[in-house]
């Protein structure tokens, strides 16, 4: 097994094998503050979110080739991230929109709002069979 992870101080995205072996850079270009990190190793995808200049969601294959954004309207600091593998969706907290939101993982469509409120500041975000758990500061 593998370990995923981001680096926001050098914009990277690395992998290692669980016991910190084979570490090695697989995205170094084009990155802008990644925070957070999900992935799919059935399908061979990686998911992130990036809160700098022009926040997204990325997507890229595990070995971090054919990258692309998934999502870059309409949000500010895309936090959280979490596949649900049997829908296939992704979603996503923001910070500042106070939304958690979901898309087809493969797409990047049918985007929807899962959950909108002035009363909550989402930080994290899992999703487990028929159930969302969020973390709100």
């Amino acid at each position: 097994g593998n370990i995923y992870w981001t680096d926001h101080g050098f914009n990277l995205i690395e992998v290692a094998r669980l016991n910190g072996s084979f570490r090695y850079v697989i995205i170094s270009q084009g990155l802008d503050q990644p925070r957070s990190i999900a992935v799919h190793p059935e399908k061979g995808y990686l998911f992130w979110t990036e809160w700098g200049q022009t926040p997204c969601i990325g997507k890229a294959h595990l070995d971090g080739s054919e990258k692309v954004v998934l999502v870059s309207l309409g949000i500010v600091w895309p936090n959280g991230i979490s596949i649900d593998y049997e829908e296939n969706k992704l979603y996503w907290c923001d910070a500042r929109t106070d939304k958690i939101e979901r898309i087809d993982l493969e797409s990047g469509g049918n985007r929807e709002i899962v959950l909108s409120g002035s009363n909550v500041d989402v930080f994290s975000v899992a999703v487990f069979g028929a159930y969302i758990y969020w973390s709100d500061r």
